[in-house]
């Protein structure tokens, strides 16, 4: 493997917490009395290497630590903690504005852009009008840039990353604010920047996007690496953990000595797994559940097998009653059901099998147990399922 453009090892970050009513001063009090101002950490030993002609996304949650994580990287900020290492020429777009001056005017702030980065006059003037015609300013390049739109300023600020195209581009949600025309061409522009073996970094909270333009992810989480690896499966784990989140209610844990009054789900297992540990499918995969139910009277009690999203959406849901099924006795008490769903549909993302007890006349529910299951694959189809289909 080539030797890589970036290399970032166990970068920290903390932000002092100001007291607002001592202020500035009173910090200032307390480390000449020898008191350390408090902090909070919002980076804690994310390491991490971009390679050349890799693409790199990094995704979380509002305050996980992303834009810091750029700053980082990019010398905006210095780390608390730990190093960063830069062998290449890199392209940053950040926050909207930044490395602006403006009150000088989009044109002017090419030509200082441009200078920064070492560019002759001659190399200047022949870059200015691709930077121009990419932007698509019109008469407004010639006026101060704080009259500029958001979308405005994120126009001049890619237009220039993109007549530089540097070795390394690292850009934040920063496109998010665009027009909808811009962003499609930014997209195609980056595409063909990869093509052409550029190498990218992106922070975005859009998984299409990640997904689209990366074939590598970082999941951070409370200022810490929760996954990386292969883009489809950090992102579909990620929006799996969002799912959940909005999983209302919390049904009971499986008891296999349960002795009781009750019809009660005793054991259950997907694909020969035991439910509460990991069971991963592919998109197509078959999924099949083995169940045993307690009967408390020793009479065949009815199953209702349903398949949920991890936040609660139901898929599909069908009952023994109604597919006209008995269970197999397994001795006395209990009674085993057998349930295979053939070339599961489901699209990537965090599922449930859900299951209750009825009684043998299928009137009445006695209990809910769930078992966790997600599925991977690489797509980027939206929605719970994949349907058949023919395009002419």
């Amino acid at each position: 493997m080539s030797a890589p453009l970036l290399v970032a090892r166990g970068l920290c970050k903390a932000f002092p917490v100001h007291d607002p009513q001592r202020g500035s001063l009173g910090d200032l009090w307390r480390l000449l009395r020898g008191r350390p101002v408090p902090q909070v950490s919002v980076l804690e030993d994310v390491s991490l290497e971009v390679h050349p002609g890799q693409s790199l996304g990094i995704i979380g949650e509002n305050g996980a630590g992303k834009s810091t994580l750029l700053k980082l990287l990019t010398g905006v900020l210095s780390p608390t903690r730990g190093e960063v290492e830069v062998h290449c020429r890199v392209g940053a777009l950040l926050e909207l504005g930044a490395g602006f001056d403006r009150d000088l005017s989009g044109r002017q702030n090419i030509a200082l852009a441009a200078g920064l980065m070492g560019w002759s006059r001659e190399e200047i003037a022949a870059r200015e009008a691709q930077i121009l015609a990419f932007a698509e300013l019109g008469p407004h390049i010639d006026e101060p840039v704080k009259n500029y739109s958001s979308g405005m300023v994120v126009r001049l600020g890619f237009s220039i990353i993109a007549a530089v195209r540097p070795q390394l581009l690292i850009t934040d949600e920063a496109l998010a604010v665009g027009d909808e025309s811009f962003q499609k061409k930014c997209i195609r522009w980056m595409e063909d920047y990869l093509a052409g073996g550029g190498t990218l970094l992106l922070v975005s909270h859009s998984m299409y996007h990640v997904q689209k333009l990366c074939s590598q992810a970082i999941w951070l989480r409370q200022g810490r690496v929760e996954a990386r690896g292969d883009v489809f499966e950090v992102t579909q784990a990620y929006l799996a953990y969002h799912e959940r989140k909005d999983l209302d209610g919390t049904p009971h844990e499986l008891d296999a000595g349960y002795v009781g009054s009750e019809y009660r789900v005793t054991a259950l297992r997907l694909n020969g797994v035991a439910a509460g540990r990991p069971c991963r499918l592919e998109i197509g995969q078959d999924l099949e559940l083995a169940v045993e139910v307690y009967s408390p009277d020793r009479r065949p009690p009815q199953l209702s097998v349903a398949i949920v999203r991890a936040d609660g959406t139901p898929v599909y849901g069908t009952t023994s009653e109604i597919d006209r099924v008995q269970p197999e006795r397994i001795d006395a008490d209990h009674f085993g059901y057998r349930v295979r769903f053939q070339a599961l549909p489901l699209l990537p993302g965090g599922y449930a099998v859900r299951l209750h007890s009825l009684d043998p006349e299928g009137m009445r529910v006695f209990d809910t147990v769930e078992g966790a299951f997600s599925v991977g694959g690489r797509t980027r189809e939206v929605g719970l399922v994949r349907l058949p289909h023919r395009w002419s």
